[in-house]
């Protein structure tokens, strides 16, 4: 099992930064895939930003240029440091990552962290 412990989040106004950690533990082989997906309201769960095992990073096309992915390997930690922040941001946001424990990758979920940008 992989235990994904998420911080950071909260209420910001537009145009402010927040700053998500998630720190991954557990026992496993390799963690693939690591990042953020949201939820907005009313609006289906979209990926973020991710980050690979070997350190290519993905992100959306709405968050591109304002959202800064980055990882702490010794820790198992990511970082999603979100700057320029919109309203149309404001959704749930969950840790991801997918990993090998024994055999075939696993997805597993955060629980999430509400981030809230007023206008």
């Amino acid at each position: 099992q992989v235990q994904l412990v998420e911080s950071g989040g909260g209420l910001v106004q537009a145009g402010g930064s927040l700053r998500l950690s998630c720190a991954a533990s557990g026992r496993f082989f390799r963690i693939h895939t690591m990042g953020w997906y949201r939820r907005a309201p009313t609006k289906e769960s979209e990926m973020a930003a991710t980050i690979s095992y070997g350190g290519r990073i993905n992100y959306a096309d709405s968050v591109k240029g304002r959202f800064t992915l980055s990882r702490d390997l010794a820790k198992m930690t990511v970082y999603l440091q979100m700057d320029s922040l919109k309203p149309e941001d404001t959704g749930v946001y969950f840790c991801y990552a997918n990993a090998t424990i024994n055999a075939d990758p696993v997805d597993y979920w955060g629980h999430g962290t509400q981030v809230t940008v007023s206008s």
